[in-house]
C-alpha cells in the first residue's frame, strides 16, 4: 500500500474503519475482528480508525489487543466528544477542556498504547468555543500524549479558529459518490487551502455503493441504516439507480462496485484544488478488508472519473445522510 501525508502525519493510502467491529453494522465476531486487523497490517493497511463511543468503549478495546505487539506498525486514529454511558446510552456532545483530557486517558488505557497518533474532535459542541477545546489539545500535544489532532464533521470558519489555537492534520468527514457535500460545501477548500489532510469515512456509502443491498430486508435487525433516511420509501429507489449506473460502469471495467467506488474516492486526492485525501472503508472481515485493499490498484483513466461523475453528480443521492444532520457541518 501507498502512503500519503495529511498534513505532516504519514499514513497509509487506505485506511481501515473498524467501528463497524463492535456495533452499527449488526452482530459482530471479534475473533474474525481481529483476523481482519492483522490482515491489514499484513496488507500495509496501517492507518486504523476507531473511537471511544463505538460499542461503546469495547471497540478501543478490540483494535487494542488486536495491534498488541504490532504498535510500531500502526498509525492509530480515535475519537473524543460524543459521550456516552456504558449501557449504550448518549449523554451529548461533549467538548470541554477537562473531559478533552480526562477521554483521552480513558482511550489510551482501553487501546494499551502510550500515545495516540491522531486524536479527533469527534463532533463540534456549540456550548464550547471551539478555541477552549482545541487549547486542552495542544495540551495534549504537549504533553506527548497525542501526536497530531483532527475534527470530524466540523464547518470551514470552525476549522479555521481550531487551526489557529493547534494544528489541524486531517479532517474527517463522510465523502463517497454519494456524498460529495465537501466539494461545495466549503470544507475542500479550507482543507486545499491549509494544508489539512481530508479524511474520507463511508467511501462506500455505508456499504450501499457495493450494490448488495436491495432492500432493507437485506439489513440485520439492529443495523443503524435501517433507520436511515437514504435506505428508506423512495430515497431507497432512487439510490438504487445511482448504484446501478455505478455497478455497470464496474462491470465495463473488470472490477467490482465497492472496488470503483473507492478507486474513484483515492483518484480524487490532491486533484482540481482537493486537499490529499484517505479513504478509511469500514468492514469487520477479511474478505471484505482485500476486496477493498485491492481498490488501490485499479487505475481510472480520464474516462471513467467523466462517466462516474455523469452517474452520481454532486447531490444525486436521495435523503439526509443521518436521521438527526444537528451535529454535522458545525
Amino acid at each position: 500500500m501507498d502512503t500519503r501525508t495529511l498534513n505532516d502525519l504519514t499514513v497509509a493510502a487506505q485506511g481501515l474503519g473498524c467501528m463497524g467491529m463492535s456495533e452499527f453494522y449488526g452482530t459482530g465476531d471479534q475473533a474474525e475482528a481481529e483476523r481482519t486487523i492483522h490482515r491489514a497490517l499484513d496488507l500495509g493497511v496501517t492507518f486504523l480508525d476507531t473511537a471511544d463511543m463505538y460499542g461503546p468503549f469495547t471497540n478501543e478495546q478490540l483494535v487494542g489487543a488486536a495491534i498488541a505487539g504490532r504498535r510500531e506498525d500502526v498509525v492509530l486514529a480515535t475519537k473524543f466528544g460524543n459521550e456516552r454511558r456504558p449501557d449504550g446510552s448518549r449523554v451529548g456532545v461533549n467538548g470541554r477542556p477537562e473531559y478533552v483530557h480526562s477521554a483521552c486517558d480513558a482511550s489510551l488505557q482501553r487501546l494499551g498504547v502510550d500515545v495516540i497518533d491522531l486524536y479527533y474532535q469527534h463532533r463540534v459542541d456549540p456550548s464550547v468555543p471551539i478555541e477552549d477545546t482545541w487549547g486542552a489539545l495542544a495540551e495534549l500535544v504537549q504533553a506527548g500524549k497525542i501526536r497530531h489532532a483532527g475534527i470530524s464533521e466540523a464547518a470551514p470558519d470552525t476549522i479555521r479558529r481550531a487551526h489557529a489555537v493547534q494544528p489541524v492534520t486531517a479532517v474527517q468527514t463522510e465523502y463517497s459518490l454519494w456524498t460529495r457535500d465537501p466539494e461545495t460545501d466549503g470544507v475542500f477548500d479550507v482543507c486545499a487551502e491549509l494544508g489539512i489532510g481530508f479524511v474520507a469515512y463511508s467511501p462506500i456509502g455505508r456499504g450501499f455503493l457495493s450494490g448488495q443491498i436491495r432492500s432493507v430486508a437485506d439489513l440485520e435487525e439492529g443495523d443503524f441504516r435501517r433507520v436511515n433516511p437514504r435506505f428508506q420509501g423512495e430515497a431507497f429507489q432512487q439510490n438504487l439507480r445511482l448504484v446501478d449506473r455505478v455497478r455497470e460502469l464496474a462491470e465495463g471495467k473488470g472490477v467490482s462496485a465497492t472496488q470503483l467506488a473507492l478507486a474513484w474516492v483515492m483518484a480524487r486526492s490532491g486533484t482540481e484544488g482537493l486537499p490529499t485525501i484517505v479513504p478509511i472503508p469500514g468492514t469487520k472481515r477479511v474478505s471484505y478488508l482485500e476486496e477493498n485493499a485491492a481498490a488501490a490498484d485499479v487505475v481510472l483513466t480520464p474516462a471513467d472519473l467523466q462517466a462516474l461523475d455523469e452517474a452520481a453528480p454532486v447531490g444525486a443521492a436521495a435523503g439526509d445522510r443521518y436521521p438527526d444532520m444537528s451535529s454535522v457541518h458545525v
